[in-house]
């Protein structure tokens, strides 16, 4: 008798990645972690070791079913895309193709949001494509392209281990990747500080946890930049070659008392607290910042990451082993999407609504229109739900009667709109 050979595969959970190695023996799987796997290297947290219970039928929806005279009805696929296809057919026709949305989710495979950016911007042409991932990972993404000019991340995994002093702003590590903190463990020798208002698992096992006043994280880092400076701890050379707006940092940060008194009061941290923070941040050449949803999920969130990235980019402590603003996602693949352009205001592959890049696109993709400007952004196109303004939207492995906010007015939406169609399990 043979026996199944285990198959390499993802966990669908956070954003940490982990390998798996799956055996599916009839509906029955077993699962562990795959050594070989660079992001986890054999370790599975309790909801990855569990996965295998995910993989039965129960509570599965197992045919299409369309609603008809208020009930939900079983249907054929080919009637249930029939209907989809027509209706979102008749309603761009009525209506135009700003009439129609896409809300997809950080859930989805790469090529899943590949395939509905191209269908909505590319086919029907409207950039009424945007994500859960909004939630969670939209200022980060600001931050980046204000700072770096592009989304993206300058660092991996490997950088964690490798700092001499870590940083968690807003980013309950032990709690949210599990995995990760576990791999963090292993240097036994690192200075490790929480920055969080509240006294998180995270924060406990810190060697210095910064209790900061909530939305007072810009004022922290600001005042960083401002002690780099005055203490003549930035890196001239990197300045010089690399960045711009110097100048113009320094005449904002002087607007401000930028005394540690001052700044500890202002934060309702003790001076002592702050300037080991700032000293130890001066004098330890490998930092990592990590930056997550507590310092994301804010009216600052832009500015929170802004003023973090800013500390790095002055101090020259970017773009070097065990030296890097790090944000870190929520989601398995909120960064896929990013790539590939699930987002309202970005075309595709970190491409804006440009003419020579909507040019360039249409030409790749060899469409038949391209969506003209950018589109909708999640609470926006809710609310353009519920007015009326968008008439079909298509919501794909995710759930915002629980994910978005003030949920009562997107089931009003939902209800009012003239056709909602829900990809999912």
């Amino acid at each position: 008798m043979t026996h199944p050979l285990p198959q390499s595969t993802t966990c669908p959970y956070c954003g940490v990645g982990c390998g798996v190695k799956a055996v599916v023996n009839d509906r029955q799987m077993t699962v562990s972690g795959d050594e070989a796997h660079p992001a986890n290297q054999g370790r599975l947290c309790s909801k990855g070791t569990a996965l295998g219970n995910t993989f039965g039928l129960e509570g599965r929806l197992l045919e299409p079913r369309i609603r008809k005279n208020g009930q939900m009805e079983t249907a054929t696929w080919d009637e249930a895309l029939e209907t989809v296809a027509a209706k979102f057919a008749q309603i761009i026709r009525d209506h135009g193709p700003d009439s129609v949305a896409f809300y997809v989710s950080g859930q989805l495979l790469t090529e899943d949001y590949y395939a509905v950016n191209k269908l909505a911007k590319g086919y029907i042409g409207t950039a009424n494509v945007d994500t859960n991932s909004r939630l969670c990972m939209s200022s980060a993404v600001a931050a980046h392209k204000q700072a770096f000019g592009a989304d993206l991340v300058p660092g991996t995994y490997e950088d964690l281990t490798e700092a001499d002093m870590l940083v968690f702003s807003g980013h309950n590590a032990a709690w949210t990747h599990p995995v990760l903190y576990r791999r963090i463990e292993t240097r036994s020798d690192q200075f490790r500080v929480c920055i969080d208002p509240k006294r998180t698992d995270t924060a406990k096992a810190a060697d210095l946890h910064l209790m900061i006043k909530p939305q007072t994280d810009v004022r922290l880092w600001n005042g960083l930049c401002a002690h780099l400076i005055a203490r003549n701890a930035i890196d001239h050379d990197f300045i010089d070659q690399h960045t711009e707006g110097y100048s113009r940092l320094m005449a904002a940060l002087s607007a401000d008392d930028q005394s540690l008194d001052a700044i500890a009061d202002d934060c309702g941290i003790s001076v002592v607290d702050l300037k080991k923070f700032y000293d130890g941040f001066l004098h330890t050449p490998k930092v990592v910042s990590l930056f997550s949803m507590g310092s994301n999920q804010s009216s600052q969130g832009v500015h929170k990451g802004l003023s973090l990235i800013n500390a790095h980019l002055l101090s020259g402590k970017i773009g070097k082993p065990g030296a890097v603003p790090f944000s870190i996602t929520g989601q398995p693949n909120a960064m896929g999407g990013r790539e590939v352009g699930g987002l309202a205001n970005m075309l595709a592959a970190h491409m804006d609504f440009d003419e020579a890049s909507k040019s360039l696109v249409q030409r790749y993709w060899g469409s038949p229109t391209i969506a003209p400007k950018a589109g909708l952004k999640a609470v926006d196109m809710f609310e353009a739900v519920r007015t009326g303004k968008i008439k079909a939207v298509w919501i794909m492995a995710t759930n915002p009667m629980v994910s978005m906010p003030d949920t009562n007015k997107i089931h009003v939406a939902l209800s009012n709109c003239e056709l909602v169609v829900v990809s999912d399990v």
